[in-house]
């Protein structure tokens, strides 16, 4: 590989221009929250209204493409060299997928949303009934299974190949090389990776929002500490320092060993719900789900209200199919950088059932558990959710055993994925804004992530007016983003076709040389016989006349000898 791309990289014009966007959006929404939000809602409203019906059917496409590559014969190829091999253990691997922010969107929306869809209805069901509940539970993993681990496993998919198999630098314009050419080093390029850096800096510092919400409100659950703008500026403060030790370990000592403890941590957590909660309700509940997601997922998919005036699916399904297309370059690029050496299908699997898998679980786990709280009147769970949403995942666990201890569980899960997001998301930045670096320069990362942290301090500090405006522009963003990840996917097919067609000409010069050889030998073996054959007769003849000779001359002799002897008697 180039050394560009393994060494660290000056950073270039894409820093630059990205960052002074950036910075000029937040100053924005520091300044004037208010006129933001509303710029930002009115470009969201439109968006929705215009383009829903383009979010709902792109992403029914990319779920019905990456199974089918995975299932053609281009599953067999390596995300890399032939002969190389995975990096990670499996182990390591799954939970670097959590680690790089989506798991942060597993606690916040797993107790939330279920309950959340069961007041606010999709259309066709009753709030409050128990339809209204299994929708909910459904809805809430049909936003977070096979459809956003599509998005993500296109663009990583894409920047894998590209990377460790045609050694191109580790941009998203990179993608494009098999249909620009050196055109994605000039200005078309930088272009599709500026945008690419502004989508991944606002969507992660929303989380960084949302994470510090989260765990402010989860103290103050479980202490006296206040959930105030302050506290959550601390909490990042703190984060911060934390993700500065381990963005300076590196990804294999920092994000892989902090994402292993934190797979086990919510794993402990998960089956200790399943265990003290109702269990029997929430195993139920996920034969039901998964039965009921595999069986309405097509039709999920692909229906829309264009007879009725109702905006859930606007508000709800399309919101998330855009939130999760703007975090694809960030979750792409991470993907890919962790999964060198695997093959297209086991890259599927593990980034696109695994995760679908997992979603089912916690949602049925966590989501049944306060559903089954607020059904059977224990805790005012759908107020919190309508008002308070970070404290509905404290409330649940209020309810059931050891309530303290699980909460603390709780706040340490999402400290430790807010650390591990805020490391993979200066580690993608810091790639994207240094040519690709596949080992960014420290002071580049720690850039990034202060940038990332002041966004959403200053935000936060506007009020939420900023953080809202920030997330719905970054929603905005992925309109064109979705076009490229389209064009991503002819990209890449150009590229598997290529070289598919390349490793079968190679194969059969391989079968080709390896019958030859076979018939090669078959041929000296029956040569060697032959010649066996024909020089044993040609032995056995001289043997034969040699034999002849010997035994008339003894023949010969005994006859002399005899007759000399009978020729003394008579004398």
């Amino acid at each position: 590989m180039n050394e560009q791309h393994n060494d660290t990289a000056k950073p270039g014009s894409v820093l630059i221009i990205s960052a002074i966007l950036v910075g000029l959006f937040v100053l924005w929404g520091a300044l004037s929250p208010n006129t933001l939000q509303s710029a930002a809602d009115s470009g969201l409203g439109w968006m929705i209204e215009n383009f829903g019906w383009f979010y709902m059917l792109s992403t029914a496409f990319f779920v019905l493409f990456v199974i089918a590559i995975a299932l053609s014969p281009f599953g067999k190829m390596r995300l890399g060299k032939p002969d190389e091999r995975p990096q990670y253990t499996w182990y390591s691997w799954i939970g670097m997928l959590f680690a790089a922010g989506i798991g942060v969107g597993f606690v916040f929306w797993g107790v939330a949303e279920p309950v959340l869809y069961y007041i606010d209805t999709p259309m066709g069901y009753t709030p409050e009934t128990e339809q209204a509940a299994a929708a909910g539970l459904r809805y809430a993993v049909y936003h977070w299974a096979l459809h956003p681990w599509a998005i993500f496993s296109i663009v990583g998919l894409t920047l894998a190949y590209v990377q460790f198999r045609k050694d191109r630098p580790a941009l998203i314009s990179s993608a494009f090389y098999p249909l620009m050419g050196n055109k994605v080093n000039g200005w078309a390029g930088r272009s599709i990776d500026i945008l690419a850096v502004i989508a991944t800096c606002t969507g992660v510092a929303t989380t960084f929002g949302l994470s510090a919400l989260q765990i402010t409100g989860g103290l103050s659950y479980i202490s006296a500490i206040p959930n105030t703008v302050w506290t959550q500026i601390t909490i990042i403060a703190i984060v911060t320092v934390l993700f500065m030790f381990s963005a300076g370990k590196g990804v294999d000592k920092g994000i892989k060993k902090l994402s292993n403890i934190n797979l086990a941590v919510a794993g402990l957590l998960l089956v200790f719900v399943i265990i003290v909660g109702p269990t029997l309700f929430i195993l139920e509940n996920f034969v039901t789900t998964l039965g009921g997601y595999i069986t309405n997922v097509a039709s999920m998919s692909l229906t829309m209200t264009p007879f009725s005036e109702s905006t859930w699916l606007g508000t709800n399904t399309i919101f998330f199919w855009a939130w999760h297309i703007a975090w694809a370059p960030f979750m792409g690029l991470f993907i890919a950088r962790i999964s060198r050496g695997r093959t297209i299908r086991e890259f599927m699997a593990g980034v696109l059932v695994v995760p679908s898998l997992l979603a089912v679980l916690w949602f049925t786990t966590f989501g049944g558990t306060a559903l089954n709280l607020e059904i059977a009147g224990q805790a005012p769970i759908a107020d919190l959710v309508m008002s308070n949403v970070e404290l509905a995942l404290f409330a649940t666990l209020g309810e059931l055993p050891l309530s303290m201890i699980t909460s603390v569980l709780a706040v340490i899960v999402i400290l430790i994925f807010f650390i591990t997001s805020a490391d993979s998301a200066s580690y993608v930045l810091g790639a994207m804004t240094s040519h690709g670096s596949l080992n960014p320069r420290l002071s580049v990362k720690l850039l990034w992530g202060f940038l990332i942290a002041g966004t959403a301090s200053v935000l936060l500090i506007s009020g939420g007016g900023g953080l809202d405006a920030l997330q719905t522009a970054s929603i905005i963003a992925a309109l064109p983003f979705a076009i490229i990840m389209i064009v991503m996917i002819f990209s890449v097919l150009v590229m598997l076709g290529k070289d598919y067609q390349l490793e079968r000409k190679k194969t059969r010069k391989k079968q080709v040389n390896e019958l030859k050889e076979e018939i090669r030998e078959e041929f000296l073996d029956d040569m060697k016989e032959e010649v066996y054959e024909e020089l044993r007769e040609e032995v056995k003849e001289e043997v034969i006349e040699e034999m002849k000779v010997e035994v008339y001359e003894e023949i010969k002799e005994d006859l002399y000898e005899e007759l000399k002897i009978d020729q003394d008697k008579k004398n």
